[in-house]
């Protein structure tokens, strides 16, 4: 079995990338190594995954690319023909979406309809592609469910996250390929992202700086740890969606489809305040926050909560890590790696 996953150098492709290679599965990854973030954590990433597929002696192949550019990803299908496709390069983060839309409109809608078109010329056996929390928008109905509409999005990176939605199912009716998408609830652990929420508080927090606390702290979110979603993965991987003949067209459900088209939540089922995932760093760090509180953000919602029971039924897997231990597990890595 061969595999291509973009994003590979990414907080969730490298620790995808890292349990592939670990299996012995034959790896081939692409990512554009771009500076939205820190690109030294990138390569770093990129250093641990050579270093697994040495010690494993499996194969894994690197390719700088971006999606966007379709000649350069083409040759790339052509050469390996991959059974399965794991997509999740995407211009992320809410907020940035506000200041540089084109990004969004680039990765995330140009270079994904690139893949489907590669999916379509160079069949493969299951498509699996990033989607997220934030397609819910302004639902306000606790859990989100996937049976909920999701046609209110908040965000530009929400909207770009839907249409992905919407193209893969068109591509999965029209040319019969297996996709599957997964709304990630706020993901985290070690190697995750500067700009997410545990990586600010930790670095201002140990350099005696105030983190920014938005809504005035009146939030809650569906943390999900690293882990929990790479099993849940790893579990799809050979169970790519099948025609659901039953389908009713005169009354569509949408969390399934006629088509070989499934969506997925991915979450902890567990939403935790903000304020307890703060004190949860502090007793970790044995550091009281200086806190700023500020208003709600653009684009921004108060509260996310995930009914995950559609995926934990077909994978019989259920995310269970508390955000305790996930935390302390960050930490650890966060000091060991940047010596603090």
């Amino acid at each position: 079995m061969s595999i291509v996953i973009t994003g590979a150098a990414g907080f969730i492709g490298y620790h995808l990338s890292k349990r592939i290679l670990r299996e012995n599965i034959s790896l081939i990854g692409i990512d554009n190594m771009n500076d939205y973030y820190d690109i030294n954590l990138k390569e770093a990433r990129l250093k641990e995954l050579q270093k697994i597929a040495l010690k494993q002696d499996v194969n894994f192949k690197f390719y700088k690319e971006n999606i966007n550019n379709k000649s350069r990803i083409e040759e790339i299908f052509k050469k390996y023909k991959p059974e399965i496709v794991i997509n999740l390069a995407a211009q992320a983060g809410v907020r940035y979406s506000m200041e540089n839309p084109s990004a969004y409109i680039q990765t995330n809608l140009v270079g994904f309809s690139n893949i489907l078109e590669l999916c379509r010329n160079y069949p493969v056996k299951h498509l699996i592609y990033a989607s997220s929390s934030s397609v819910y928008g302004g639902n306000t109905k606790m859990p989100f469910s996937e049976k909920q509409s999701v046609d209110h999005p908040v965000s530009l990176y929400a909207a770009t996250k839907r249409s992905n939605e919407l193209l893969a199912h068109s591509y999965s009716h029209i040319y019969s390929i297996p996709a599957t998408g997964l709304r990630f609830f706020t993901v985290y652990g070690p190697w995750g992202r500067p700009d997410m929420a545990l990586f600010l508080f930790t670095k201002s927090i140990l350099q005696g700086e105030p983190i920014k606390v938005f809504n005035h702290g009146e939030m809650t979110r569906d943390f999900t740890y690293i882990d929990d979603i790479v099993e849940s993965i790893m579990r799809l991987l050979k169970k790519p969606p099948i025609q659901d003949k039953s389908f009713d067209t005169s009354n569509p459900n949408p969390a399934i489809s006629w088509a070989p088209h499934r969506i997925f939540n991915i979450g902890n089922s567990t939403p935790e305040s903000l304020q307890d995932y703060i004190k949860a760093i502090e007793e970790n760090l044995g550091i009281k926050a200086k806190k700023e509180l500020l208003p709600m953000q653009p684009g921004d919602v108060p509260a996310t909560y995930s009914d995950c029971t559609s995926l934990e039924s077909f994978i019989n897997y259920k995310p269970s890590t508390s955000i305790k231990d996930g935390i302390r597990k960050f930490i650890t890595w966060y000091r060991e790696f940047y010596g603090k």
